[in-house]
Order: C-alpha cells, then structure tokens, then sequence
C-alpha cells in the first residue's frame, strides 16, 4: 500500500517528535515529605523581664531628651532680671523719696561721725531702708564735708537730696570744754561741772555718779564689777580725766555718762592683761590712784608702781604685813600733806577737817598705815599712763627690791627730782637729799 506523503506531518513541514525508548521513558517522582519549621525557643523569663525594663528605660530616658531646658534657662534668666529690676526700682524709690512721708523723729549726730555711722543712725531710726546705699550716695554726690553734728529733724519717706540738705545745715546745739585734770577726785570733778554752770549742785552729779538717786550705767561691764562694800563713794576713780566738748543743756545723766563712757573705752584693751596677772580693774584703780598722787611725773610711774607692788607683795620679813604707807592716804593730818582723808575736796566735802579728826570707821577702811593691802577704795581719778604703770610696774626696780622714794622739796635746787631706795636708813638721807630736813 502506498503511502500518501502530503498528509504525513513531514509533509506539512513541522518536524515529528520522535517516539522515545521505553527504556527510557520518564518515572513520575515522589514529592518530598514536608519539613515542619521546628518551635521557637522559649526565652526565660527573667532575661524577658530585663529586655523589657531596658525598652522602658529607653523610652523614658528618650522622654527626658526631648524635655524643654532651653526655656527653663530662659524663665530663670527672665526671673533674675525681672527681680534685680525690682530691686533697683526700690533702690531708685528710695533715694526719690515717697509720697508718705512719716512722723518726725529728732536724730543726733556726733561730732566726728563718719558718713557709716551716720547712714546706720538713720537706718535704725527708720529715716531710710539701706544705710549702704546711703553711704554710696553721700561719698559720690561729694556731699560729705559739708554734714555737721547736732539734733535733726527728719521723717521717714524723705528723699536723699532733702535728708542731705536737712544734716548739711548748721544748727548745732550750744556746746562747751570741760577739761578735767589726771588725779582730780570724784568731788573735784562735781565741782568742775558745777562751776561751769552744768550741774546745779555738788550733790546732783555725785548722786547720779554713784547712782544713789536711781541712775543705772549697768551698760558698762567695770560699773557691775565695783564691789559693794565700804567705800566712801563707787565713782571714785573712774571719772575718766580728760578734756570734754560737751552739750551745754543737758541733764546730769549725760554728763556722767559721757565720763563713764571714756572709761571703758579707754581700759577695756586692758581686761587680758589684768586676768594674766591675776587681779582685778577695782584694785588697779586703786592702785593707780595712789600711784598718780605719789608719782606726779608720768616718767616716774613705773618706778613708784614697783615700790608699791613690793611693800603688798614682797616676803621681805620687814613688809610682811604688806602696807602701803603711803601719806597720801593716812592718819596724818599735817596741811602740807596731800591727805586724801584729811585736805582733800573729799574730806572737805564730808566736813572731817571741821570737825578736827577723821571719823575711825573712815580710817578702818582707808588708812595706808593701818590697814594691810589696798583701801576700800581709789583716793582720786587717775589717769591711762598711772593705770598702765600699776599693771606694770619697772621690772628692774622691782626685781632689785625697792621700797621707798621721795621727791625733791619745791623751794629747792632738786624740786622735781625723784630718789629712791632699799631700805629705810638709805630712805632718811634721801629725805635729807630732797631738801625736807
């Protein structure tokens, strides 16, 4: 039979597949198993608890970042500004002065006081709030010089220019000097204030001074120290001697006070050295009053100071009842001895000479050759050098054992001379020396 070619897929172009050998026919393939994904591991739960504390911590802290602290520098920066401005428009205010002007107060200004002193007198008198500011204001207005001293009449709310004005003008209360010589006793020194027409009596300024008529000067520490015993009068010596600018219509109290005052100024530099030595202000007082009388000359302090400290200390068998023998304070009544107790304003005052002898309860307590020691008292006011003398007497005179000493007689060639000994023969020929034989 015969093959038709055109209808064979040869015949049509298209290239026939050939049939593939059994052999090599292609097996159907078993689909591989599907591997199942294993279980995660779980994490333990303390590790969690960390991973999640870290992730708040993150959190917070990148919170915290974003807080705003440029605009709290800037607040704070603006309160300070805003404050410090307020603080110089009071200070402007103050120195403008107020509208409300307060009640009038009376202000006294010392003469020498500084410019701070007188800021903190207005300060605490409310006449103005910053003494400081004051102070500023006065120093670079040049206005300083021109402040005087004497009472004024200010009110709270002024301004600086018119309180300046009001303290710049010349109203000074009458004043006068009062000079009041080194030894002078307390009744010497009532009498000084009486005849410069102060004081109306002898017994007003001693009254106040010893503080019989009420008057209090506890303010100062050597009042409360004076002991309460039988002296004849607490003031004595301690009505500093000195010359005085004081105000001429004022009460007893002022005047007393101001005398006091320069007391203490003067010897409180001296409160160590006086506990060092182991004494006390009453008995240097003391001392020093007899050492003002008896010396005379400042350069001979120390020197009288030894001879006294070695009759009341010595162990001298000769001292051993350790008296002061000193004619200055004594039984002796003789017009040419400078007796406290005898022709002194002291004794003048209470009448002793009068009545021909001096009472002996009075001499119990102040006769220098009666009693052992000090008296119950000083016998005058004496001065800073004889004060400083009795703390410290020469050290050579008082090492070598001196004792006596006398001072060349006035009507002769050794008037103002001073000579001194060991004992008592060496003493009667400088007696013979100094003229008083």
């Amino acid at each position: 039979m015969r093959i038709n070619r055109n209808d064979s897929p040869a015949a049509n172009g298209a290239p026939q597949a050939q049939p593939a050998p059994a052999a090599q026919e292609a097996k159907p393939q078993k689909p591989e198993p599907k591997k199942e994904a294993a279980p995660a591991k779980e994490k333990p739960k303390k590790k969690a608890e960390k991973e999640a504390y870290v992730a708040e911590e993150e959190e917070t802290e990148h919170t915290k970042r974003r807080f705003p602290f440029g605009c709290l520098i800037v607040l704070i920066v603006l309160a300070l500004v805003a404050f410090g401005g307020y603080k110089i428009f009071q200070f402007y205010g103050e120195i403008d002065g107020s509208n409300e002007l307060g009640e009038e107060q009376t202000v006294t200004i010392e003469q020498g006081s500084s410019v701070g002193t007188i800021a903190t007198q207005l300060k605490d008198a409310g006449i103005i709030q910053y003494d400081w500011l004051f102070k500023e204001y006065v120093k670079y207005s040049g206005k300083a010089g021109g402040i005087q001293y004497g009472d004024f009449t200010l009110r709270s709310g002024m301004d600086y220019n018119d309180i300046i004005q009001i303290i710049s003008t010349e109203v000074r209360r009458p004043t006068t000097n009062v000079t009041i010589p080194e030894g002078t006793t307390a009744v010497g020194v009532a009498q000084i204030f009486v005849d410069a027409g102060l004081v109306d009596s002898v017994d007003t300024f001693l009254d106040c001074a010893n503080g019989t008529d009420g008057s209090d000067f506890s303010q100062y520490s050597f009042w409360t120290q004076i002991p309460d015993d039988n002296r004849l009068m607490k003031c004595e010596g301690y009505l500093f001697p000195d010359t005085y600018n004081v105000y001429a219509d004022e009460d007893v109290y002022y005047y007393v006070d101001t005398l006091y005052s320069e007391f203490q100024a003067k010897t409180e530099g001296l409160t160590d050295t006086i506990n060092a030595k182991g004494t006390t202000l009453d008995d240097v007082v003391k001392l020093a009053s007899f050492i003002q009388e008896e010396a005379g000359l400042e350069s001979e302090d120390a020197k009288v100071s030894a001879c006294f400290h070695n009759r009341l200390e010595s162990s001298n068998p000769l001292w051993a009842d350790h008296k002061l023998e000193s004619n200055a304070c004594s039984y002796i009544t003789q017009d040419v001895e400078n007796n406290y107790l005898w022709n002194s304003p002291t004794a003048e005052y209470y009448g002793w000479p009068e009545a021909g002898s001096i009472p002996e309860e009075v001499l119990n307590q102040y006769d220098t050759y009666r009693i052992s020691g000090l008296p119950a008292g000083p016998i005058s006011c004496p001065g800073y050098a004889a004060i400083e003398a009795a703390l410290n007497p020469d050290q050579e005179y008082l090492d070598e054992g001196y004792y006596f000493f006398v001072t060349g007689h006035p009507d002769t060639d050794v008037a103002g001379q001073y000579f001194y000994a060991k004992t008592a023969e060496e003493h009667e020929v400088n007696v013979e020396k100094a003229g008083w034989k």
